[in-house]
């Protein structure tokens, strides 16, 4: 144990002194300050600088360095990088396909996406110094695009959390407040898009992944549905775990940049790179016109509450949708608090030993990993124990349902949790308008699904000790397997956000969530919404969010981002 702890420090000592050497002995222009020229290739959109170099009127270097010098300025300000590819980077952008859909453009990659050479750590020490053998299938479609990886960012050790924080690179700050998490675990993909350090990211998604970064940061993602998004290559720190589908997806600083790297990524037929994608083209869509679009809102998932500040966001998207004649109804579903059972247990049903597996003796985690893993060592009787206490003498079924189920699950318990997600699917799938199945709504359903991405807006470091149990809202459309959005909609305001006194939280995760939420500590935080629409469908979703974004502009409402 004394031997593991010491090679664990070793391994972080040794990895943060590799990044702090390869950021010092990167060429002189990259530690100079913006220049004009700079500023106006990073006030580009991807779609302007791909046509700017496939005329030759702008060279992939010439990005390169503009985004380089902004994502080193982006990493001392929050600390976000744990590759340094840039030296590299030169090379792939002198030979980058200048007339690909993504022509020169700089992509930053998650840390686990594979790139040959380079580690994939994840924040455990114990992969540290093991490169990858070979770049994954999104990497090489990327490079064929002639896009340019550039950087690795960082993400939470176990990547179950809405925070990224590990003893190899340390936490990741919010870019709008310092002190603050920029989600997880996608989180410096985020934080660059956000300082506009980046342009396009790649992130994954098994509970929010893409979607709480996201909101805490003011950012675009959709989570694409299993199978419709290239991952095959890239590490996992829960490999073969299928129960919650997890996906790799792109994130954007614009709406505009979205929709562009969707079309890159699907013009370049990514079921030639990676098999498990199914074979269906990016396809246009158009939303109905003859009719009014029917929006169904979940207000509150029966767990945690949306905050005021984060039900003021959704009640803006909702007024702004009626106000231009769409119909928007509050949706009638199958009980979120179900699905956030059914999905817990099923994503850590070895008991967390998968995810465990590369932990070293006194390697810190995640405040609320540190709490999940160390409930599912406990013996069974203790958490029963526990669980019995919060149902008959808290008065708490909401958080004692929860305790209760969480155990390693034997074989035939986790066939019986796959037959429950299935049953649970079908039921669900009733809400949507077009579902031709016996008892669905029929007119009555919904054409898209909205809510909020998390009950609060970014919470302080560490509050993913309790916040890890109020991921519902994201998680909910994993289980499902659904597309879903987010979007940024406005900021955090002291005053109009502020809690009522005659607020009472209605169970234990309630209340130790809403002890972090401070209007004014958070005021100018981002807070966007989710847009949900059923498996398969993020051409629609994307459909959906340019609607809204729209919408809001016309209205004087868009979202502002920070300065570049």
């Amino acid at each position: 144990m004394w031997f593991s702890y010491l090679s664990h420090r070793r391994a972080c000592r040794d990895k943060q002194r590799e990044r702090a050497e390869r950021i010092a002995s990167l060429k002189p222009i990259y530690h100079e300050p913006l220049t004009s020229q700079d500023k106006e290739i990073l006030s580009r959109s991807v779609s302007s600088l791909v046509a700017a170099v496939q005329t030759s009127s702008l060279s992939p270097s010439a990005i390169l360095v503009a985004y380089s010098k902004k994502a080193l300025q982006a990493h001392a300000q929050t600390n976000c990088l744990t590759e340094v590819m840039i030296a590299s980077a030169e090379n792939w952008a002198s030979t980058a396909n200048r007339s690909g859909p993504l022509a020169g453009v700089p992509v930053s990659l998650k840390d686990l996406v594979s790139v040959k050479g380079w580690d994939s750590s994840m924040g455990y020490s114990a992969l540290v110094g093991k490169p990858m053998a070979a770049d994954g299938a999104l990497v090489r479609l990327l490079r064929d695009a002639g896009a340019v990886p550039y950087v690795k960012t960082n993400v939470p050790m176990t990547m179950l959390s809405l925070e990224s924080t590990n003893d190899v690179f340390g936490s990741t700050d919010n870019p709008h407040k310092k002190g603050y998490t920029s989600g997880g675990s996608s989180a410096g993909e985020a934080v660059l898009l956000a300082l506009g350090a980046a342009r396009l990211a790649i992130g994954t998604d098994v509970a929010g992944s893409v979607r709480a970064p996201a909101h805490f940061s003011g950012v675009y993602s959709i989570k694409s549905s299993m199978y419709r998004f290239l991952k095959q290559g890239s590490a996992s720190s829960i490999p073969g775990q299928e129960g919650v589908p997890a996906t790799h997806s792109p994130m954007t600083r614009t709406l505009e940049d979205l929709e562009t790297f969707w079309r890159a990524v699907f013009q370049m037929k990514p079921w030639n790179y990676d098999y498990s994608v199914l074979r269906i083209p990016w396809r246009d869509v158009k939303l109905p016109e003859d009719r009014p679009i029917r929006w169904g809102v979940l207000w509150d998932d029966g767990v945690v509450t949306p905050s005021p500040a984060c039900a003021r966001a959704l009640k803006t998207v909702t007024a702004i949708l009626e106000k231009n004649g769409h119909e928007v109804v509050t949706l009638q579903c199958p009980s979120p608090y179900e699905g956030l059972q059914i999905a817990s247990q099923l994503l850590l049903a070895d008991g967390g030993k998968t995810a465990s597996k590369n932990h070293h003796a006194f390697e810190s985690n995640d405040a609320g990993m540190t709490s999940a893993f160390r409930g599912l060592r406990l013996p069974y009787f203790v958490m029963k124990l526990y669980a019995w206490y919060y149902r008959y003498i808290r008065r708490d079924p909401i958080y004692a349902g929860l305790i209760d189920t969480h155990y390693e699950k034997t074989v035939s318990e986790f066939y019986a949790l796959i037959a429950r997600r299935e049953d649970y699917r079908s039921r669900w799938f009733k809400v949507w308008r077009d579902a031709e199945v016996e008892g669905r709504q029929g007119d009555d359903g919904v054409d898209f699904i909205l809510t909020v991405p998390n009950s609060l807006p970014a919470v302080p470091h560490g509050g993913m000790r309790h916040g890890w149990k109020a991921c519902g809202y994201t998680f909910l459309f994993n289980l499902l397997d659904y597309s879903a959005g987010v979007m940024p909609i406005t900021h955090v305001d002291a005053t109009a956000d502020a809690l009522p006194r005659t607020f009472r939280p209605r169970n234990a995760i309630e209340r130790n969530y809403y002890r972090m939420y401070d209007a004014s500590a958070m005021e100018g935080l981002p807070i966007g919404v989710q847009i949900v629409g059923r498996r398969l469908e993020e051409e629609r979703v994307l459909e959906g969010m340019k609607l809204i974004e729209r919408l809001l502009r016309d209205a004087g409402a868009g979202y502002v981002g920070l300065p570049l």
